[in-house]
């Protein structure tokens, strides 16, 4: 296992951890609405739970990624899909997970797919430079992204008005 593995797995553990603890903080029942609406504070509202499950399922199918537990790894990261990703990069994020382990499966279609949508979730995704460099997935995504222009043309399919 390569320095930057195991450091990649610890940051996965890290931010499952941080989330676990953030979920078991969160109240189990609703406050009771206050007595007086006027002279309460506005409040922010607080994050839906189903976006902290999502959170926790994407960081769990990356830490089953990482250990090499591919079919668990995908049922987690369509898992957080399912549960609507709060932003934009973790839905990219769990496109690029999805869109790695359909190239190394020899999926080429669905690999591509998984990279637009990934770069449609999030207009500035890239890969790393290890992951570009990736023999397998690599040049699938570079031809994808070199397919993509700022005329709103992506991936080869007018945009959509």
């Amino acid at each position: 296992m390569t320095s930057t593995h195991c450091l990649r797995h610890l940051l996965c553990r890290l931010t499952l951890a941080l989330i676990c603890s953030a979920c078991a903080q969160l109240p189990a029942t609703a406050p009771p609405p206050p007595t007086d609406s006027a002279a309460a504070p506005a409040e922010s509202p607080s994050p839906p739970i189903e976006s902290s499950k999502a959170q926790l399922a994407l960081a769990a199918g990356i830490a089953d990624y990482e250990n090499g537990s591919y079919k668990l790894a995908a049922r987690q990261i369509q898992s957080a899909l399912a549960l609507n990703l709060p932003d934009a990069q973790s839905r990219a994020q769990a496109h690029k997970y999805l869109a790695f382990m359909h190239c190394v499966g020899g999926r080429s279609r669905l690999c591509r797919e998984e990279f637009g949508k990934a770069i449609d979730a999030d207009n500035n995704f890239d890969l790393t430079p290890a992951e570009a460099g990736h023999p397998t997935w690599g040049p699938v995504f570079r031809k994808l992204k070199a397919s993509s222009n700022p005329s709103g043309e992506k991936h080869g399919h007018p945009k959509k008005k």
